[in-house]
């Protein structure tokens, strides 16, 4: 019973912590916009789009970690810790794409308000 916990605890805080890379990175590279003069949104819709990539491999731990554990899985038998990183690797990847896609909201609205 413990291990599912730990399972499912490891899912939502992989979603969550590149989630926060992309949207935080995203955020205060804005404020470096307005700092420096640039257009703060522009910068940010750049920096979510290039930085979901390394936000799923911190969300992991680092990129090699995953491919070591799959590594393993396949060379001796072991199907469950495969699926384990699949699904991890896919929640942190839905966790960059929600980043990207909450940062892409912020500039929708801001058209919307912008009228």
């Amino acid at each position: 019973m413990i291990k599912s916990h730990n399972f499912y605890t490891s899912l939502v805080n992989n979603f969550f912590v590149s989630f926060g890379v992309v949207v935080g990175g995203s955020i205060f590279i804005g404020i470096a916009g307005i700092l420096t003069n640039n257009p703060p949104l522009r910068n940010m819709i750049n920096l979510a789009s290039s930085i979901k990539i390394w936000a799923m491999a911190i969300a992991l731990g680092g990129s090699f970690s995953s491919f070591e554990i799959i590594d393993k899985g396949l060379f001796s038998g072991e199907i469950k810790s495969i699926v384990k990183q699949v699904i991890y690797i896919m929640v942190a990847l839905l966790g960059s794409n929600a980043g990207y896609g909450f940062i892409k909201l912020i500039q929708r609205c801001s058209d919307i308000w912008a009228d």
